[in-house]
């Protein structure tokens, strides 16, 4: 057994609520799903279950706790983020308006969102601290696993339930977005939304505090 039977409860229950917090992945397949549509925002999600999944591997190994540990490797990864993040939002920003209903129709945009979605939660600290800091919250000594083999099995839950509700998020979005998508005027405008969308993500990282 690798999830103590008894924490269960309160870990999925914990998993849940802090599923419903709006953060910046929410903000971001949303966002994606609402401006692009389904296929983008299923991307996404699965670009952020990319970044969790390595994250949760690098708990497991006791790395990212090192990394948690020295102020100077939490701050470069908080500068690192932000600075991506403006990039992404200059990109978009300065795209020309005519191109954007044909770039929303092709497959390269969904894997560059893809992307995207991996590198913005991997250089956010606040991401790699929660990691550090939550799933040996639930670690039992009653186990005969190790700890990091516990971690890892949490983590892993913890993608999957992160996964099936942005998957739902898009799903819901998608359809409200639908009559945007159909817009002429909205298209020409879809890449400046995402260009806000980034920029505020990186004011997000930026000026966040990642004190643990």
């Amino acid at each position: 057994m690798m999830i103590d039977l008894a924490l269960l409860p309160v870990y999925l229950t914990t998993v849940v609520a802090l599923l419903l917090i709006p953060g910046s992945d929410m903000l971001l397949i949303a966002s994606s799903s609402l401006s692009y549509g389904r296929k983008v925002g299923v991307y996404a999600s699965f670009g952020n279950a990319t970044s969790g999944l390595i994250l949760t591997l690098l708990a497991a190994m006791g790395v990212s706790a090192l990394v948690a540990m020295s102020p100077m490797a939490l701050e470069l990864l908080r500068v690192l983020g932000g600075a991506y993040l403006l990039k992404m939002a200059w990109d978009c920003i300065r795209s020309d308006s005519v191109d954007a209903p044909e770039i929303a129709a092709q497959h390269n945009l969904a894997r560059l969102l893809y992307r995207r979605a991996v590198m913005s939660n991997l250089l956010n600290p606040k991401a790699l601290i929660f990691f550090v800091l939550f799933l040996p919250q639930f670690v039992s000594t009653q186990l005969s696993a190790s700890s990091g083999e516990q971690m890892l099995a949490l983590g892993l839950l913890l993608n999957v339930m992160g996964l099936a509700f942005n998957l739902l998020l898009v799903a819901l979005v998608g359809s409200l977005g639908k009559p945007l998508l159909n817009s002429e005027k909205f298209r020409a405008y879809q890449n400046k939304f995402m260009g806000l969308v980034f920029f505020a993500l990186a004011i997000w990282i930026l000026a966040s505090q990642v004190q643990s």
